[in-house]
C-alpha cells in the first residue's frame, strides 16, 4: 500500500555531462514509499540520465555540472557515496550483461558477487541469495550459468543481484528493451510482485501498455524537462500531447480518442487497459442495439 512517506525528492535538478549542454533541466518530483512510478519519453529525453541520478552514479561516476538536489531514502546523493546509496537504492540496467560480474559461473555466485565486494559475511549471504532468487522466481536454478538463462531470466537475475542487498528503492532503466514478449511479461510480473511487497519501483520504459497496467503515476520527459506528470490514467489520456512528442499512448486509449463522439465519454476518462475498453464497447453496443 502506498503511504505518505516520501522516498525520493528531486528538487530543481539540472544536470549536464562534462562539456555538454544540460540533459536534465529543472526537474521536480516526489515519489512516495511503495509507489510504482513510470518514466516515459522519446529517445534522448533524459530518462537514463535521470535513473543514474537516483543512485548516485550521477554525479560521482560521470561528473559534469549539477544544480538542485536529489534525495533518496533521506540521503542527499551529493553527500553520500555510490556504495552508501546502493544499500538503499538498486539500479537495474537495460542490458543484463552490464549488471553481471563476468567472473561468476553460477547463478548463486552472481547474486553473491556484489555482496562479497561490499564485505558481507559469508553466513549472511546464503539466506539473502535464497531470498532474492525466490523473489524473482529463479529458485532451483542456482547451479546454472547466468549465460545459459533466457533473456527474461537474465534480467530477473540482474534484479536479484540488486535485491540481495535489500534496498528500499529499485530503479530500472528500460529493463525490457532487449527482451521478447515472454521475457517482458516475466520482468513486468516481477516488478508487480516486488511492488506488492512494499518496494518503491521507478522504471523508465517504452512499453506504454505495460505502464498503463502497473504504474501508479507517470512522469513524461521531453527535451530534458518533465512536461507532464500525474496519475497514470490522467497522463495517458493526454493522447494528442503524447502523440506530438512521438509517444504512442495505449491503443485502446487512442481509439477512444478517435471515437469519443460515438462513445459519449468525456476526455480524461478514456480506458487505458484492454479489459476496460471491452466493457466500454460492450455497453455502447448494447445501447445501440436498443
Amino acid at each position: 500500500m502506498v503511504g505518505n512517506i516520501i522516498a525520493i525528492t528531486v528538487q530543481d535538478f539540472t544536470y549536464a555531462y562534462p562539456n555538454h549542454s544540460a540533459v536534465l533541466q529543472e526537474i521536480n518530483f516526489e515519489v512516495r514509499k511503495s509507489e510504482m512510478v513510470g518514466i516515459i519519453g522519446p529517445n534522448g529525453a533524459g530518462k537514463s540520465t535521470l535513473c543514474k541520478s537516483l543512485n548516485g552514479l550521477i554525479p560521482h561516476f560521470y561528473g559534469g555540472s549539477i544544480a538542485g538536489s536529489v534525495t533518496v531514502a533521506d540521503m542527499d546523493t551529493m553527500k553520500h557515496s555510490v556504495a552508501e546509496l546502493s544499500l538503499k537504492v538498486g539500479l537495474v540496467f537495460q542490458e543484463p550483461s552490464n549488471q553481471f560480474s563476468g567472473v561468476s559461473t553460477k547463478v548463486d555466485e552472481e547474486v553473491a558477487f556484489g555482496m562479497s565486494m561490499m564485505g558481507y559475511p559469508r553466513e549472511e549471504m546464503r539466506p539473502r541469495i535464497e531470498e532474492a532468487l525466490h523473489a524473482v522466481g529463479l529458485q532451483g536454478l542456482e547451479e546454472r550459468s547466468p549465460y545459459e538463462l533466457s533473456g527474461g531470466q537474465q534480467q530477473r537475475l540482474a534484479i536479484a543481484t540488486v535485491l540481495a542487498v535489500r534496498p528500499e528503492i529499485i530503479v530500472m532503466d528500460e529493463p525490457t528493451a532487449q527482451l521478447d514478449p515472454v521475457g517482458k511479461t516475466e520482468v513486468f510480473q516481477t516488478m508487480r510482485d516486488l511492488n506488492g511487497k512494499g518496494y518503491t519501483i521507478i522504471v523508465a520504459e517504452h512499453e506504454i501498455e505495460a505502464m498503463a497496467a502497473f504504474a501508479d503515476r507517470i512522469l513524461v520527459l521531453d527535451h530534458a524537462e518533465i512536461v507532464t506528470q500525474g496519475e497514470t490514467r490522467k497522463v495517458l489520456n493526454e493522447v494528442k500531447k503524447l502523440k506530438q512528442m512521438g509517444i504512442d499512448p495505449p491503443s485502446v486509449t487512442e481509439l477512444c480518442e478517435i471515437l469519443r463522439g460515438e462513445l459519449k465519454i468525456d476526455e480524461g476518462k478514456f480506458p487505458i487497459e484492454l479489459n476496460e475498453a471491452i466493457s466500454l464497447f460492450s455497453r455502447v453496443l448494447r445501447e445501440h442495439a436498443k
